[in-house]
C-alpha cells in the first residue's frame, strides 16, 4: 500500500496509480535507451496495423506454429523484464483522469517538496518504476523524468502523489 499514489485535484476521474503492476504494461519503455534514441511522432493506429500485418505475414510464411525463434524471443523478453530499467509515460494517466478545462498545473508531491509543472509539460513526463529489475523502494515508488531528459541525472524522487490545479 505504500507504493500507491493518487492523481487527483481538478480532474473528472481521480486515479489510483500502482507502479508494482506496470512491469506487465505494454506501454513500458526501456530507460537505458529512451533518452539517447531519436524519438519520432508515431500514430498508434498505424503502428498497430503494421504489427498485425507483420504477424499475418509471418503466419502465412511459417504457418501458425511457434518457430524456435519465437520461443527464444519470449525467453529473452522475460529475462529483460527481470533485469531491465523501465519507466512509463505519464500522459495516458493524465488523459484518463480528464483534467477540467480550467486546469493548467500539475503538482508533484514528494516527501520533501512539491514541484509544479504545466499540464503540457506533465503530458511528457516519464515515471521510472524499476531499476535493474528491482522496484524503487528506497527513494520511490517512482522517479519523475522530464520528457526531454533534462533532469536525467537528478530525477524527482520520493514521489507520493499528483494534484491537478
Amino acid at each position: 500500500m505504500e507504493n500507491i499514489m493518487k492523481l487527483s485535484g481538478k480532474v473528472k476521474y481521480p486515479l489510483t496509480l500502482d507502479p508494482s503492476v506496470w512491469i506487465f504494461d505494454d506501454r513500458r519503455i526501456d530507460l537505458t535507451t529512451y533518452f539517447s534514441t531519436n524519438k519520432q511522432a508515431t500514430n498508434a493506429d498505424e503502428e498497430y496495423t503494421k504489427a498485425v500485418s507483420k504477424h499475418w505475414d509471418r503466419e502465412i510464411m511459417e504457418g501458425a506454429v511457434f518457430p524456435p525463434t519465437l520461443k527464444t524471443e519470449r525467453i529473452y523478453e522475460k529475462q529483460k523484464m527481470m533485469t531491465g530499467t523501465f519507466g512509463i509515460p505519464f500522459k495516458p494517466f493524465l488523459n484518463n483522469s480528464e483534467p477540467e478545462s480550467d486546469a493548467s498545473i500539475l503538482i508533484i508531491h514528494t516527501n520533501d517538496n512539491d514541484y509544479e509543472v504545466s499540464l503540457s509539460e506533465a503530458s511528457e513526463l516519464i515515471l521510472a518504476f524499476s531499476d535493474q529489475g528491482k522496484q524503487l523502494k528506497a527513494d520511490g515508488p517512482v522517479h519523475v523524468y522530464f520528457g526531454d531528459g533534462s533532469n536525467r541525472e537528478n530525477p524527482i524522487k520520493n514521489v507520493k502523489g499528483f494534484t491537478v490545479k
